[in-house]
């Protein structure tokens, strides 16, 4: 139960809502999808669930038939299993010799459930889809690993963000089903004080429009889209690399005018709302005890998401029995929340993880 700070001189990287692009550093993913009938949300709602999903490489199982390969990566909120294509991050790790060659590991990257092409608001439920929550987000995906892709063990489990969020949960759900674990850029608590505001100003928003219409809007909801769009803006920002970006006044305001283009067009409003609610029960921090593989959190101090100064993740990470916690600082190259998908900057980190628990 350690925590340590490190300074590191890395790349940098671009915001969080990004698609993938083209590749030929590892092979091609392949895409699918699992359909989990009569799926139980927390709420007692039930549907026939879709989770759409890619893997990359080959399963490989050992002389009785477990799996020994498997590494289920999750994405962050509004994103999807292709943001962690983006070559910053998947160039790097899934290359030949990189950590996670995809010749060596098979590589897992679902679409959480109100997110990608899995199961969504925008399919056509609007706001009568089940209110999920991060509990029915993993136990769907558990359900994917192991009635979809008969995968019984984990060699990995790790996520960026929201998906670092669920890493957490699955090591203190499924304890005994993984080898490692490393939650990038998240907390072990219930989300509260600035980092709740920030979501309900999102959700807020969009719901006060008068055009969104209870979710059954014929053109999209603009005003209160824009009006989300600034929190969300603020939530992931880094501050040192937007002034840098932005140093005058005139190119600040052009740049926020790019950010929010860029976001509500991207961006659906139903499924933003489900996609930042969902986060409204999670607690790891009375389960944290029950964790019992090793976990490595990884988290970055430009983080407005995560600010350091509450000194969370030093406090919490005593709780877990083989924990150890790394919090890195304010560089030229860190990018605030963003850091989680620069791979090369705690690829360190990683390493090691892998090779303590070979």
């Amino acid at each position: 139960m350690t925590i340590r700070f490190f300074i590191v001189l890395f790349v940098a990287m671009a915001p969080i809502f990004s698609g993938a692009a083209a590749q030929d550093a590892y092979p091609q993913p392949a895409e699918g999808d699992f359909l989990i009938e009569d799926f139980a949300f927390g709420t007692g709602e039930t549907m026939d669930l879709n989770l759409h999903y890619r893997t990359i490489g080959t399963l490989r199982r050992d002389a009785s038939g477990r799996a020994t390969n498997a590494v289920l990566i999750m994405h962050g909120t509004t994103g999807s299993g292709a943001s962690l294509l983006r070559p910053i991050f998947a160039d790097y790790l899934f290359k030949p010799g990189g950590l996670l060659d995809a010749e060596e590991y098979f590589i897992i990257l679902p679409d959480g459930i109100g997110h990608g092409d899995s199961s969504k608001p925008s399919d056509g439920m609007a706001m009568d889809f089940p209110k999920y929550d991060y509990e029915d987000m993993v136990r769907a995906q558990h359900a994917l690993l192991t009635g979809g892709l008969d995968v019984d063990h984990l060699r990995l489990v790790m996520g960026t963000s929201m998906g670092g969020m669920h890493t957490w949960m699955w090591a203190y759900m499924y304890p005994e089903f993984m080898d490692a674990a490393m939650p990038l850029a998240s907390l072990p608590v219930e989300i509260a004080g600035r980092n709740r505001m920030q979501r309900k100003m999102v959700i807020d928003a969009i719901m006060d429009d008068p055009a969104w219409k209870g979710g059954d809007y014929k053109e999209k909801p603009m005003r209160g889209m824009t009006a989300a769009m600034y929190p969300l803006i603020f939530m992931v920002s880094s501050p040192l690399q937007y002034q840098k970006q932005a140093p005058t006044r005139e190119e600040a305001e052009a740049f926020l005018d790019q950010l929010v283009e860029r976001y509500t067009s991207a961006l659906e409003p139903n499924d933003t709302i489900y996609a930042f609610d969902a986060s409204r029960n999670y607690n790891p921090a009375p389960h944290l005890g029950d964790i019992e593989t090793r976990l490595v959190a990884i988290n970055s101090a430009d983080d407005q998401v995560n600010p350091p100064e509450l000194k969370i993740l030093e406090r919490e990470i005593e709780k877990v029995p083989n924990g150890k916690a790394i919090v890195l600082p304010i560089t030229d190259e860190t990018r605030g929340h963003g850091t989680h998908t620069v791979a090369k900057i705690w690829a360190p980190y990683l390493e090691e993880l892998l090779e303590t628990t070979k």
